[in-house]
């Protein structure tokens, strides 16, 4: 009986022998439809390749008219090959020019050929081109030789990819591989980034496709596989991996995937046709990719990133590499691609290299967006398909001001983005010279401008931004980026630098904002929750586990030594949170005096308005409480019941509705009325038009980020504000009627000259 997989390694022998000379693109490519041509016994092999005007053109042939090659077209769809080309399916036919597809193209000759087996060149699940061998009789290719020529066409991938073929194409064309590609997605941070690419879990390049020793990359491959399925047991045993939810149920969908006897079965039979065991996860995950893109289910299409980062576990097995290899050789001007990722994995990055972010998920409040705003990043997120379209390297923007991407740019748009970083540049010039001068209005109202912050790198910019203080220091983010809970020490320290820095400047410590999204991998939270926005999360946690808040307290007051010390509690829901804080930190106060440490020469207490009930409570709150803060993300999220978490709701209910500004209007009154300071710290203060109006509100003081300020500066600069106060008289109390408040402060703005 004839050996099956003879033939498929005789022809990727013979590959890997060309590949090895030294020869001209067109010559390697013409060898190469020969060689398989004889291989597979077929009359005719042709490749087409894509071009970036969605045309496939004919780049060599045996058997069909050579002075056809580099004229034959067709268009993406167009034919049998078309058809290939945007299904990214093979298709083996025995009577080709039946088939509803079939496009008849004279100048080939091809009429006399019957049957017909084309394949998808695919590299990472995009189509490059077309490979397709053709016989006069009419037959169908067995598998082996279907298994064959993907092979091959996995050969050529590599050539497209390496720009082997860039010197074939005719002048004002290019492939597809190097197209330039636009996304729009959703602006989260303002700025203007030029840059390359790198991907934060980038696709592993398999550069050894041929195997010497298939028994060897057997043992190779079934080990990996052992090692994978280990991994992910040992996952599924931790004890913090809860026995339901949405994580255990991904890593129950990564064992049965790492267990599928399909998955392993095409692995196996890639490796006896001569592939390395790296090579054929390669190929093999290409192949799923490249026809789970064009499924309409959409879990199915999901599942496809499951599939992708499984892969990339076992090659990385395979390989010996680890995750970090790719920040170690960043470039200068990293822009960094990722679906998504955490606030801890971007500070894994230099952060002087670092000049951009997109996303395919997140939200504007994702605390990967919060940190990246800190560093001073412009950020774009919801930029589906941003990751497959890219490679390590690639030329990229990111206009954080409209929300657009532009991949692999053309030279045009790099000159005209290049004068729009220079005029952002000659603005925050600007910016710098307001630094000293007063923060007041036109009219001459004072606004306090604070800074918002949480780790040490956001520190240098209290100064170079002229804010007046710190007026929210995150204190969780030292928590988040650890690898276990900080110790007393490591606290004091830090809170001792941060008001070191801030030298006379008031500085706001919002004690730890743990549990919800924000957490932490070694915090061991035996229930999972089902709404944990609304769960066991912030003071509703540290009253539960008080030794936490004892320990960040004693800190806080130990580093205040001989200074005023303002400590503020997050997400309060009754005055009695507020009083067992209270009581916790007396007891602290107490224990530090009996030892004689120097204790803060005065300690001012605050509460977070950002639940709800408490605009019930207002009057009752401000005498509980030294100074209150509004936190407007979680306050809008919980008022318009709308998890800011979720990418379907991000843009789907407006801040500046009038609902919401009666109720932060309500916050003030109250303010104003018992003569306790209030502020707003969120992301509501850090535009210029929504600055505009809580200061319309009665507003004196709003936190922002430290790149924020020199813009609502500018804008307060020009701003009447009793002219506003008047304004908001008129149109927020009556029914919300015509147009909606944010298009009512737009025209106010621009009638008056008012920078947003």
């Amino acid at each position: 009986m004839r050996d099956m997989a003879a033939g498929p390694r005789v022809l990727l022998k013979r590959l890997r022998e060309l590949m090895a000379e030294a020869l001209e693109p067109q010559a390697r490519l013409d060898r190469i439809v020969h060689d398989i041509a004889q291989n597979m016994v077929a009359e005719v092999c042709s490749l087409y390749v894509l071009r970036a005007d969605s045309v496939l053109e004919l780049y060599a042939t045996e058997g069909l008219n050579p002075g056809s090659v580099h004229l034959a077209q067709l268009k993406l769809g167009e034919g049998l090959v078309g058809t290939i080309a945007a299904s990214a399916r093979a298709l083996n036919l025995s009577d080709a020019q039946h088939h509803p597809a079939f496009a008849y193209l004279p100048e080939t000759g091809e009429e006399i050929y019957s049957s017909f087996l084309g394949v998808p060149v695919l590299r990472a699940g995009r189509t490059l081109g077309v490979l397709v061998v053709q016989n006069r009789t009419q037959r169908q290719y067995r598998d082996d030789e279907v298994e064959a020529l993907e092979t091959a066409a996995m050969v050529i991938a590599e050539m497209i990819a390496a720009g082997e073929l860039a010197r074939l194409t005719r002048p004002g064309l290019e492939l597809d591989l190097r197209r330039s590609v636009s996304f729009t997605g959703i602006a989260f941070n303002d700025g203007i980034g030029l840059g390359h690419v790198v991907l934060h879990e980038p696709r592993i390049v398999v550069t050894n496709l041929f195997n010497e020793d298939s028994d060897e990359e057997m043992r190779r491959l079934e080990q990996a596989l052992g090692s994978l399925r280990l991994s992910i047991d040992d996952m599924l045993s931790r004890r913090d991996v809860a026995f339901e939810g949405e994580h255990r149920a991904v890593l129950e969908a990564y064992r049965m995937f790492a267990n599928d006897q399909g998955w392993v079965r095409r692995l196996d039979e890639a490796v006896r046709n001569g592939l390395t065991a790296e090579a054929a996860v390669e190929k093999v995950q290409s192949d799923m990719r490249a026809r789970m893109m064009h499924m309409t289910d959409p879990y199915l299409r999901e599942r496809m990133s499951d599939f992708d980062d499984l892969a990339n576990r076992l090659l990385r097995m395979l390989l010996g590499r680890s995750p970090d290899d790719v920040a170690a050789a960043l470039p200068k001007d990293a822009i960094i691609v990722a679906r998504s990722m955490g606030a801890a994995e971007l500070l894994d990055y230099p952060r002087e290299k670092l000049r951009g972010l997109v996303l395919e998920d997140g939200t504007v409040t994702s605390h990967v967006v919060i940190v990246a705003r800190a560093i001073g990043i412009p950020v774009v997120g919801q930029v589906k398909g941003a990751v497959s379209m890219s490679e390590n390297g690639d030329a990229i923007i990111v206009d954080g001001d409209e929300g657009t991407i532009q991949l692999r740019p053309q030279p045009e748009f790099e000159s005209a983005y290049a004068e729009k970083v220079r005029f952002r540049a000659r603005r925050q010039e600007l910016y710098r010279e307001l630094r000293k001068k007063p923060s007041e209005s036109k009219d001459g109202v004072h606004v306090d401008l604070m800074m918002n912050a949480g780790l040490v790198v956001d520190l240098p910019q209290l100064a170079e931004s002229g804010a007046a203080g710190i007026g929210l220091f995150r204190t969780e983010l030292q928590f988040m980026v650890a690898a276990a809970f900080p110790r007393a020490e490591a606290q004091e320290a830090l809170y001792r630098d941060v008001l070191d820095i801030a030298r006379d400047k008031p500085v706001t410590f919002r004690t730890i904002d743990i549990g919800g999204d924000k957490v932490l991998p070694y915090f061991k939270n035996a229930a999972a929750e089902e709404n944990p926005a609304l769960g066991w999360r912030a003071i509703r946690l540290t009253l539960d586990r008080p030794g936490l808040l004892r320990t960040q307290i004693r800190a806080l007051l130990k580093a205040a030594g001989g200074r005023e010390l303002r400590v503020m509690l997050p997400m309060v829901t009754v005055l009695s949170e507020i009083a067992q804080a209270r009581e916790i930190i007396d007891k602290e106060v107490r224990h530090l005096s009996r030892f004689a440490h120097l204790l803060p020469t005065s300690l001012k207490l605050g509460a977070m308005v950002e639940v709800p009930s408490l605009l019930w409570q207002l009057d009752e709150l401000m005498k509980a409480v030294d100074f209150v803060s509004v936190g407007s993300n979680d306050l809008f999220q919980f008022i318009m019941a709308t998890d800011r978490g979720n990418t379907q709701l991000a843009d789907r209910f407006d801040p500046l509705s009038t609902p919401f500004l009666r109720a932060l209007k309500s916050v003030a009154d109250a303010g104003a009325r018992n003569h306790t300071p209030v502020t707003l710290c969120g992301e509501l203060a850090g535009k210029p038009i929504s600055a505009m109006a809580l200061i319309g509100l009665g507003y004196r003081s709003i936190s922002m980020s430290a790149a924020s300020i020199g813009p609502v500066k500018a804008m307060l600069a020009e701003l009447p504000v009793g002219e506003l106060e008047t304004f908001f008289e008129e149109n927020l109390a009556g029914q919300a009627a015509g147009l909606p408040m944010r298009a009512l402060l737009q025209a106010f703005a621009d009638d008056r000259g008012i920078p947003l």
